[in-house]
């Protein structure tokens, strides 16, 4: 755990902010699939992830899902530390897209070292900006991209936190993250091999078009 920390962590961090996560941090692994945080959670630490890749979501009242953005090792979440300082529910779900491991910060030592650690501010107000962006480049892709090229932008990006370009996701998983029908997304991605971006396999697709 401590060479992961440094390997993720290090570069950002002094060495004595990095001894208090080591000593206050709880270790955590998470299966792919399982969800770590769900929504109307009231959540008490937050999450510095040492390996794999967490799903941000949203969901509506009818309980469709949309999915945000994905958080990897060197990132934390901006929902979750909102929720943790201002001791509201959660309003994302957050899901293992792969095997994960992570270090669960406690609440309290957040709001102690962002007056403490500069190194630990200039974390938390880049980790807002950057999830910031990554909202507005969902809320452009919703309302700009048509459903083909959300579905490939979907596609690139879990080949990206995934670090493969073969990926494993059925049709209906695709239609939940992006709040669409199977039947769409079958005949969309039948239309997205056809021009040479993607193969289609029985259990598994690959993208050519990175």
């Amino acid at each position: 755990m401590i060479e992961q920390l440094n390997q993720n962590y290090g570069y950002l961090f002094e060495d004595k902010l990095l001894d208090e996560i080591m000593s206050v941090g709880v270790y955590k692994k998470v299966s792919e699939g399982i969800p770590l945080i769900e929504i109307g959670d009231y959540i008490n630490s937050m999450p510095l992830i040492l390996k794999g890749a967490i799903k941000i979501q949203r969901e509506d009242k009818e309980g469709e899902e949309l999915i945000l953005y994905f958080i990897e090792p060197g990132d934390t979440c901006a929902m979750t530390l909102s929720c943790c300082m201002g001791q509201s529910k959660s309003e994302i779900r957050a899901i293992a897209e792969t095997d994960v491991e992570l270090i669960m910060i406690p609440v309290q030592k957040m709001d102690e070292w962002m007056s403490k650690y500069k190194s630990w501010q200039n974390f938390i107000l880049k980790s807002y900006h950057d999830r910031m962006s990554e909202l507005l480049e969902a809320i452009d892709t919703i309302a700009f991209l048509k459903m083909d090229m959300r579905i490939l932008k979907y596609l690139r990006d879990k080949a990206m936190v995934n670090h493969d370009d073969i990926i494993k996701v059925t049709h209906k998983e695709i239609a939940q993250d992006l709040h669409t029908s199977r039947v769409v997304v079958s005949r969309l991605l039948k239309v997205l091999e056809n021009d040479g971006k993607i193969e289609l396999h029985r259990n598994h697709l690959k993208i050519i078009d990175l």
